[in-house]
């Protein structure tokens, strides 16, 4: 994409206790994008100087009982509800994926990975739904490569459920090869038909896997995140 970015643009990075990508976040926003940004405590329920929320990747409080389980009672998510319901933009990543699918703010669930252990490793994904605000400019089938760092990582969701999603274009992302195909040896952690990345049904909710943070700059090995956040940007500016 070689337009401007909106200058203007504000993003709130969510912090609980735990979570620990939240400076990368801060910094694709603030100094790749040179947008301004800032972080949101998770006790903080006023969000109207923001345009687009991210809840990033860690272990928010510990990730205790299951990922995400305790984060969806902080104050905070009540004012991201909010925040979605109005239209506007929320990022989930990694851990702040599962905070959104506890909270009910995406459908399904997150299992732990079939492996029983923890997957950290870079991934091939395929671009599902190019409709999505998260992924203007890309075309469907579109390769995307992003790491992965996670021990929750194995989505679930009823089969009605997924039905009502493959409808909608709510399956955004899937681990796939180098040729495109979403095969079994593709998928890093036993996720239901490869899913990485999924949205609400109206498309400005996103929860995903990989960590497009990680992958914003050439020095990082790619830089097929950064289309993430200026997609997000262009939008909903």
């Amino acid at each position: 994409m070689s337009e401007a970015l909106p200058s203007k643009f504000r993003w709130g990075v969510v912090v609980f206790a735990g979570t620990n990508c939240d400076l990368d976040t801060l910094h694709v926003a603030q100094d790749v994008l040179g947008q301004e940004a800032r972080y949101v405590w998770h006790e903080e329920t006023d969000l109207s100087d923001m345009d687009a929320l991210v809840l990033p990747g860690g272990f928010a409080h510990g990730d205790y009982l299951r990922a995400g389980a305790v984060a969806r009672f902080s104050p905070v998510m009540g004012a991201v509800r909010e925040f979605a319901d109005a239209g506007k933009p929320v990022l989930g990543i990694c851990n702040g994926f599962q905070v959104l699918l506890e909270a009910g703010l995406l459908p399904g669930a997150m299992l732990r990975n079939r492996s029983q252990q923890f997957a950290c490793k870079w991934v091939n994904l395929r671009v599902e739904n190019p409709e999505s605000p998260f992924f203007q400019g890309c075309e469907t089938g579109a390769l995307l490569r992003l790491p992965i760092a996670h021990g929750e990582g194995n989505y679930y969701a009823d089969p009605e459920v997924l039905d009502e999603m493959r409808a909608n274009g709510q399956i955004v992302l899937r681990y796939c090869d180098l040729s495109g195909m979403p095969s079994p040896e593709a998928n890093p952690n036993g996720s239901l038909e490869n899913i990485a990345g999924v949205s609400n049904a109206a498309g400005n909710v996103v929860g995903l896997m990989p960590h497009p943070e990680r992958a914003a700059e050439p020095l990082l090995g790619s830089e097929d995140g950064r289309r993430l956040f200026e997609s997000v940007a262009r939008s909903f500016s």
